[in-house]
């Protein structure tokens, strides 16, 4: 793996305070391309300002294959490409509509994907349309564009992208909601969850969308308010999180993954993901310890409350660089050796739907 942090890394800060973002950009961009496919770039990249300057065409478009054949179903799965327009610019999303799917209220994972990805890539390395398979949810995948970002990059270190109803959010909780709209979906069970980049946008959505998202999934990723602008992600990648970045105002339950030789996010940012999912509630910590077999060792941690409930779940993978764990090598950015983040991320959501809703 070539490092990120190093001598590129010091040139493209020395840009960045130059003013030269293009520049930055376009290095930050020729590192991420000449890397190995297993280890994704978080990067941040472009000026943050770039929007879409086509509207997509609005609705669904099914092209009529049957996706993840593997699954075995008796009936057919669909993968939908479809888009959203709103204020703050458009978006393509790939849809998946599992085989049991009857037009009964189903759950909904909105999955983001990171750097120099995109939706049917993501779909491919997280296998999560076969996880969703079994358990008949609906699976969304937002795509960010070039035009918004060089890297196709989620801009989760914009200040204008980190806030409700703005911006990239905007976008984003505007797909979820147009799913809901097309789609029988149970508005208790609607999650997000993301990589590296989408981890850290996937976190924003849960800090700022309480009333819309049950719970968050963050892989490799950072915490809302983590940094401000290109320079402060820069920080927050190599060095975590600064102190202080707001909590939320109540408890959002969350599981978090994260390699512990992860060199492009620290790893110190899942403190910082799981102290603002805690919401300043008093959490009892459990640590369990396991190995996939063959595979990576791991830390699980379970936050409990005063009911015995795990509220946060995190898992930190012994020797895990940054890359979805327990991923198919059919996609980008993925170890295989586990553990399975795909399935203990469904399974997590599906322990947590949010109370209060008929």
């Amino acid at each position: 793996m070539k490092p990120l942090f190093g001598k590129d890394m010091e040139q493209a800060t020395l840009l960045t305070r130059q003013g030269r973002l293009g520049e930055a950009a376009a290095l930050l961009k020729r590192v991420l391309l000449g890397r190995a496919s297993s280890e994704p770039d978080g990067s941040v990249s472009g000026d943050g300002r770039g929007r879409a300057t086509a509207e997509a065409p609005r609705g669904f478009r099914d092209r009529g294959h049957d996706v993840w054949p593997e699954t075995g179903a008796s009936g057919r799965a669909r993968f939908l490409d479809a888009s959203y327009a709103g204020a703050a610019g458009a978006r393509p999303y790939k849809l998946y509509v599992p085989s049991g799917y009857r037009g009964e209220p189903a759950p909904l994972v909105v999955m983001l994907h990171g750097c120099a990805q995109s939706p049917d890539d993501f779909a491919a390395g997280t296998g999560m349309n076969a996880a969703a398979e079994d358990h008949t949810c609906l699976v969304a995948y937002p795509g960010q564009t070039t035009a918004a970002n060089a890297s196709r990059c989620w801009n989760w270190f914009n200040a204008g992208d980190q806030q409700r109803d703005r911006g990239e959010p905007s976008l984003i909780a505007g797909i979820t909601r147009q799913v809901m709209a097309t789609h029988a979906i149970d508005p208790r069970r609607v999650f997000v969850a993301g990589l590296s980049a989408g981890g850290a946008a996937a976190a924003i959505m849960g800090a700022r969308y309480p009333d819309l998202y049950a719970a968050i999934g963050v892989h490799s990723g950072l915490a809302c308010g983590a940094a401000r602008d290109l320079s402060s992600g820069f920080a927050a990648m190599r060095q975590g999180a600064a102190p202080g970045t707001e909590r939320a105002s109540a408890a959002m339950p969350a599981i978090v993954f994260h390699g512990d030789e992860d060199s492009t996010v620290n790893p110190d940012n899942a403190a910082s993901v799981i102290a603002q999912a805690a919401g300043g509630a008093r959490l009892e910590k459990r640590v369990l310890t396991g190995r996939v077999p063959g595979g990576h060792a791991y830390r699980r941690t379970l936050y409990v409350d005063a009911s015995g409930a795990t509220v946060i779940e995190q898992w930190s993978v012994v020797g895990g660089g940054h890359a979805w764990s327990g991923g198919r090598p059919a996609g980008s950015f993925t170890d295989p050796r586990g553990p399975n983040a795909t399935q203990e991320m469904l399974r997590f959501f599906l322990e947590h739907p949010r109370p209060g809703l008929a």
